[in-house]
C-alpha cells in the first residue's frame, strides 16, 4: 500500500499547518466531460471573478492570503522569486490575465483555489513511485522536470518538496508541479492536496475539499479512495 507522509522535517517548520488530502479513483478526465458539463468552465471564469475579494491592497504582497505565505517560504531553501502557486494565481487576476482551462480535474481544483484563496494541487496517483513525502530534501539533487521545461532542474538542499521514490513530485512546497506525475486527460486516480498554514483558515480547507469531494464524483464519475485533513498529530494517511 502506498503512503501519503509529512515528515518530521516539515512539521518542525510548520506545526500549526493543515494539509487536505482527496485520493479519488475512476476519474473520468477526458475531454468529452467538457461537452456535458458546462459547469466546469463556468464555475472557473466565476472564479476568477470572484478571486478579486483577496486582493484588495497593491502591492500583492500586502493581502494576507499572500502574505503568509511569503512569511512560510522563508522557512526553507529556495531560489528568489519562487512564490506559493496561489501567489501566482492571484497574480494573474490581479493583472487581469484570468486562469484558464487545462483539463477538467485541473480546471476544478484552480476554481477552488481561487474561490477560497488557498493553494490545491493534484497528482497522477498513478504515476508516483513508492511513498509521498512532504519532506525537506537535505541534500538536494532529487530528479524534477518542471512543466514545460525539457532538462532536469534537480532539487535544493534545504528545500521542502514532495518527494517520492524516484525524486521530486512538485518543488519548493507548491511552487512547481513536474511533468513526470501530472493530470492528464488519461488520469484514472488522482491525488489532491490542500495546504494551509493559516489555523484560522480551516473552515475554508474544509469548504474546498466539500467542493472536490463532490463535484469530482458527480461531474468526473469519481469514487473517494480517502479523505482527510492530516496534522502534526496525524501526519499520514494510506493513498492506494
Amino acid at each position: 500500500m502506498k503512503k501519503f507522509i509529512c515528515e518530521n522535517s516539515f512539521w518542525e517548520l510548520f506545526p500549526d499547518a493543515e494539509i487536505g488530502v482527496l485520493v479519488l479513483n475512476g476519474v473520468d478526465n477526458t475531454e468529452a466531460v467538457y461537452d456535458a458539463h458546462e459547469e466546469i468552465r463556468d464555475d472557473l471564469a466565476a472564479a476568477n471573478e470572484e478571486a478579486v475579494k483577496w486582493i484588495p491592497a497593491m502591492p500583492l504582497s500586502k493581502n494576507s492570503v499572500v502574505a503568509v505565505w511569503r512569511q512560510a517560504f522563508q522557512k526553507f531553501k529556495k531560489k528568489k522569486g519562487n512564490r506559493a502557486s496561489i501567489e501566482a494565481l492571484l497574480a494573474r487576476v490581479d493583472k487581469g490575465n484570468y486562469v484558464g482551462g487545462i483539463n477538467p480535474l485541473v480546471d476544478i481544483y484552480n476554481a477552488a483555489s481561487l474561490t477560497y484563496a488557498l493553494p490545491v494541487g493534484g497528482e497522477n496517483l498513478d504515476a508516483f513511485v513508492g511513498n509521498l513525502r512532504l519532506t525537506i530534501s537535505e541534500e538536494g539533487g532529487d530528479e524534477f522536470m518542471a512543466l514545460g521545461d525539457e532538462e532536469n532542474n534537480p532539487t535544493l538542499p534545504g528545500e521542502l518538496c514532495y518527494l517520492d521514490d524516484q525524486g521530486a513530485v512538485c518543488r519548493c512546497w507548491n511552487w512547481r508541479d513536474g511533468q513526470r506525475t501530472m493530470l492528464t486527460n488519461d488520469t484514472v486516480n488522482a491525488f489532491l492536496i490542500v495546504e494551509s498554514v493559516d489555523p484560522s483558515r480551516h473552515d475554508d480547507l474544509v469548504k474546498i475539499l466539500d467542493r472536490l469531494e463532490t463535484k469530482s464524483a458527480d461531474i468526473l464519475g469519481a469514487s473517494i479512495f480517502a479523505r482527510d485533513i492530516l496534522t502534526k498529530d496525524n501526519p499520514e494517511i494510506t493513498i492506494g
